[in-house]
């Protein structure tokens, strides 16, 4: 598809003419709010109706973005553990409202013997981060972070708040996971979802598929630093994103260790396609194209409010339910009240819409806002201004 006229970056895909909207958010992006590399997928009762990629894949900008460019989409992983986590559930292998050490005894340690499944997923279990400083690079060394999560005493009284686990809660959700599934959540999530739906979403790249990534520009300036005499709530909220210091992605996130580990809050990889295609089935109740990952009622159940209000580690409001984020209005998924989904650093999204049987994939290379994002938002609100 060709771009505007003196345009001069490359735009490509296709686009229903009723969604020229989002067509025109999408080059805009480029153009006025500072996306080098991105791709946008909508679709609308279950058929693709937007799909388009452009922009550039390396900070040189000498590669242009491809059909099939993968880039690091960070906490839009986080929605699509939960799928797993679910299906764990709807086959009678977990139970949400069990404590943790029913699977993991090694949990059940410094104040932690109480906390449910439920409760993690849904950013009450006082484990946002690790306080004892773990060396760089610790991240991705599972057995590390798990042992330091087995010692880890919660920052607050588990259920009696809610904070957002930024990046623990890949290494929380993730070794439930191994030890009910006994196999990794990268592999089930590669097996049981990604597989069943052909959708190229991944945690844990395959080093066969790491040509096809595109360099996430990430500036210095973005990693800030750390506070010289932190309280305790300061200290958490800094080591939920830097303790260890590569926890978040800086200084790592281009690397090959990085792409291949398994940190599924935060290092997943994708196309915008394969997130739409996620989050079709999920607008559908869990079905698309006759593949089934999940069904109505428990579905219904993990999008009903767990969390709602001040965010201990954001400070700001924040909505949760079981592992998905809720659209509220301060970050919205669209003007109706039943979309859920999960942002990622930068302005990645995935999200769907029950209710208009809409999904979204929107993944991008360029560290933009973290929390209320142009570039989301208005592709967000173009969507809708074509329904």
């Amino acid at each position: 598809m060709p771009v505007a006229h003196g345009e001069p970056l490359p735009v490509d895909g296709v686009c229903d003419p009723r969604f020229a909207a989002v067509r025109d958010a999408f080059v805009t992006n480029f153009t006025d709010r500072g996306d080098v590399g991105a791709a946008v997928t909508v679709s609308v009762g279950g058929r693709v109706v937007v799909d388009l990629w452009g922009g550039w894949a390396d900070a040189a900008r000498r590669r242009p973005w491809r059909r099939d460019t993968l880039v690091n989409f960070f906490s839009v992983g986080k929605g699509l553990s939960t799928v797993c986590v679910l299906q764990l559930v709807e086959r009678g292998l977990l139970d949400l409202d069990a404590e943790v050490v029913r699977y993991w005894p090694g949990f059940g340690r410094a104040g932690k013997e109480r906390i449910t499944v439920r409760q993690i997923l849904s950013h009450r279990a006082g484990l946002p981060a690790v306080r004892d400083p773990l060396p760089d690079g610790a991240m991705l060394d599972w057995d590390v972070m798990v042992q330091a999560l087995e010692r880890q005493a919660p920052w607050w009284i588990p259920d009696t708040a809610h904070g957002y686990h930024v990046n623990t809660f890949g290494y929380l959700v993730g070794e439930i996971v191994r030890r009910v599934a006994g196999a990794t959540l990268g592999t089930w999530l590669r097996t049981e979802v990604a597989g069943p739906l052909g959708a190229d979403v991944h945690i844990g790249l395959p080093v066969s598929e790491h040509g096809r990534v595109a360099e996430f520009l990430w500036p210095a300036a973005a990693s800030p630093r750390a506070p010289s005499a932190p309280g305790d709530d300061e200290l958490m909220r800094w080591n939920a994103y830097w303790n260890p210091t590569g926890l978040s992605g800086a200084g790592w996130v281009n690397t090959a260790a990085w792409r291949a580990g398994e940190i599924p809050s935060t290092n997943g990889h994708g196309t915008s396609r394969g997130v739409a295609r996620v989050y079709t089935a999920l607008a559908r109740w869990g079905t698309i194209d006759g593949a089934r990952i999940l069904h109505a009622p428990i579905l219904e159940a993990a999008i009903r409010e767990h969390a709602c209000g001040p965010d201990r580690v954001l400070q700001r409001p924040s909505r949760f339910g079981v592992g998905f984020q809720l659209t509220q209005p301060e970050r919205p998924l669209g003007p109706n009240p039943g979309a859920f989904g999960h942002f990622g650093t930068g302005g990645s999204v995935g999200f769907c819409d029950p209710a208009a049987d809409v999904a979204v994939g929107y993944v991008m290379n360029d560290l933009g806002p973290r929390w209320q994002n142009p570039r989301n938002r208005a592709l967000i609100d173009a969507v809708y201004t074509c329904l």
